[in-house]
């Protein structure tokens, strides 16, 4: 091989440091960090914290007053009012169109989040980002363990390509969770916005309810699909353990 590709020795060293600092990181995982973190995710799911029953209890109050209305007198017996929708036409507005109230400043200060949610998304969108990071560094460990291509005793190779692909399908998952926090925030801030701007209706403020519990109850369930994809790794992986790290069989043991 040294023949074919003429590596330096230098650079190979370090490459060999590499290949055995991912292997003693990534088996330390699934042997400890794995299972220790399925136990605490599991501990968590029994907090009340996040098992709130009553959904209406992590409602947050949304302090936009709704405006006095504006009482307009025809004083002009209606001349006033055509000359207005005259004036509008000839601009070129539509008349399905509706204003709304101009929004300059929020009356009390910057508009708060549910404050029951954010401390939840807190404690939660690390978990997730562990558990991307330490599926990468497992899956960097199984990739190296693969032997070079050859035909036939491709068993032990076809499971370490299903461990990958396991692996590789829990990182998405886990990007997926972090898409739906940020798209929780988006939705909600142009649903506080359209509030400010449309105060008496109240439609809108309903809908930022119910926004607020899907949330919860979503990060309930990416709490417990943690716990589960922790337990399935390690599971997996502890099964396949013999064929993860020795793919392919000696010509010796294939004669016994």
């Amino acid at each position: 091989m040294s023949s074919l590709l003429k590596v330096d020795n230098d650079i190979k060293t370090k490459v060999d440091a590499f290949r055995e600092r991912i292997t003693s990181e990534a088996e330390d995982l699934v042997a400890n960090f794995f299972p220790k973190k399925l136990l605490e995710l599991d501990q968590f799911l029994k907090d009340p914290m996040i098992n709130i029953t009553e959904l209406k209890d992590i409602h947050s109050e949304i302090n936009l007053a709704v405006p006095d209305p504006i009482l307009l007198t025809d004083i002009h017996d209606g001349l006033e009012m055509q000359n207005a929708k005259k004036r509008k036409l000839e601009d070129g507005a539509g008349d399905d169109k509706v204003g709304g109230t101009k929004v300059f400043v929020m009356p009390g200060g910057m508009m708060k989040s549910n404050g029951k949610l954010v401390e939840l998304i807190e404690k939660v969108k690390p978990e997730i980002i562990t558990l991307m990071e330490k599926c990468n560094t497992v899956k960097m460990w199984v990739q190296l363990l693969i032997p070079r291509i050859e035909d036939g005793n491709n068993f032990g190779v076809s499971i370490q390509e299903e461990t990958v692909a396991e692996l590789r399908t829990v990182e998405g998952e886990q990007a997926s969770f972090l898409d739906q926090i940020s798209r929780y925030y988006i939705t909600r801030a142009k649903l506080v916005s359209k509030i400010a701007k449309y105060p008496h209706v109240e439609d809108y403020r309903r809908t930022v309810n119910d926004i607020d519990e899907k949330e919860y109850t979503s990060l309930k369930i990416i709490v417990s699909e943690l716990r589960n994809q922790y337990v399935t790794l390690h599971d997996m992986i502890l099964k396949n353990i013999e064929k993860i790290k020795r793919p392919r069989s000696s010509n010796t043991d294939a004669l016994y």
